[in-house]
């Protein structure tokens, strides 16, 4: 079992917010996967399925938490408890602002660097979960990033998100299989991040 958590805040009024992505790419994920319908457990919705990798068929409980970004943690630990699935079993997916627009990088462990969903899941897991860090790109003062994470993502910027989504699904088995850097590798293939910058990101440009 592999519990894969997109994080992000519940309720049509986040939905389309770059700190949504973590929900959006667990949409992804299940309708390429063609997981079981949604339901509500662990303080989240979830969706139940099975992944094909190269080692055969992987079963995968995939979470959106409903506590709320900065309390995410409480979700997924939960979940972590009842099957008895160790940190490095767990994936988020999940807004990273350090990021250009659809870069994307996994990592193991660290600090949360600023993400709060990332910093409850590190005081109820533990560091060494993987993270799935999907780059939205920096609005350019610090001042801006809350306004900017909870602002949805603009026209110009739908092509790169929608090649991203498809390419963390499709390439999703390496994941699966404990291979980060080649999903890493693979979803940069498929989906080559924009040229163009942050800034011109926030102002909807591109």
């Amino acid at each position: 079992m592999i519990i894969i958590a997109g994080l992000g805040n519940p309720g049509p009024k986040y939905q389309g917010n770059r700190h949504n992505i973590g929900f959006m790419a667990a949409d992804e994920i299940a309708r390429r996967w063609s997981f079981g319908p949604e339901r509500a457990k662990f303080q989240s919705v979830i969706r139940e399925g099975e992944v094909e990798t190269a080692s055969g068929r992987e079963r995968v409980l995939l979470m959106k938490p409903q506590t709320f970004m900065n309390e995410s943690g409480r979700a997924v630990a939960e979940a972590a408890r009842f099957y008895k699935v160790q940190p490095s079993e767990v994936i988020v997916f999940h807004d990273e602002i350090d990021l250009a627009p659809g870069r994307f990088r996994m990592k193991k462990g660290g600090g949360a660097a600023g993400q709060n969903g990332v910093r409850s899941l590190i005081s109820q897991l533990g560091a060494d979960f993987r993270r799935a860090r999907m780059g939205v790109g920096h609005p350019g003062e610090p001042q801006l990033v809350h306004g900017y994470v909870l602002s949805d993502f603009h026209k110009a910027e739908q092509p790169w998100l929608d090649a991203m989504l498809g390419a963390i699904s499709d390439a999703l088995p390496f994941a699966l299989a404990g291979d980060d850097d080649r999903y890493q590798a693979e979803v940069m293939r498929l989906a080559p991040a924009p040229k163009f910058s942050p800034r011109q990101a926030a102002r909807g440009e591109g």
